[in-house]
């Protein structure tokens, strides 16, 4: 294993610490501890980008550009998952059984079409 892939295994296995501990801080009522949870998702969140950050200069690799097709690409991205857990919250809390699936699966399919706006088709 390359050191910069350990390196971004370790700070993502950090950030993803932080971030789940804050989803599950802000979302669970019994706890009351849905500030705090926002703070701990937050820093979840730029323990991510500072992750991506460091292991693109180990690769020496450029920073990444911001373009038209950067910024939608993250937007269907964020869509698609946003669509995706909706839908499993239709399922899984409220029980709208069919709606939750409809929806789920309108944002499954937003995250397929990111293979091919990212990797092209051969």
């Amino acid at each position: 294993m390359k050191k910069s892939n350990f390196v971004a295994m370790i700070l993502g296995t950090i950030g993803m610490v932080f971030f789940a501990l804050g989803m599950c801080m802000a979302l669970i009522e019994e706890w009351g501890m849905f500030h705090q949870g926002i703070v701990s998702g937050v820093i979840g969140l730029v323990i991510f980008l500072i992750t991506l950050i460091v292991w693109r200069r180990m690769e020496g690799k450029e920073p990444i550009k911001l373009s038209g097709k950067t910024v939608g690409t993250v937007v269907l991205a964020i869509f698609g998952a946003l669509l995706l857990g909706i839908g499993m919250s239709l399922c899984m809390v409220f029980g709208k059984m069919i709606l939750g699936v409809v929806i789920g699966l309108v944002g499954i399919v937003a995250l397929l079409m990111l293979i091919p706006l990212t990797k092209g088709l051969k």
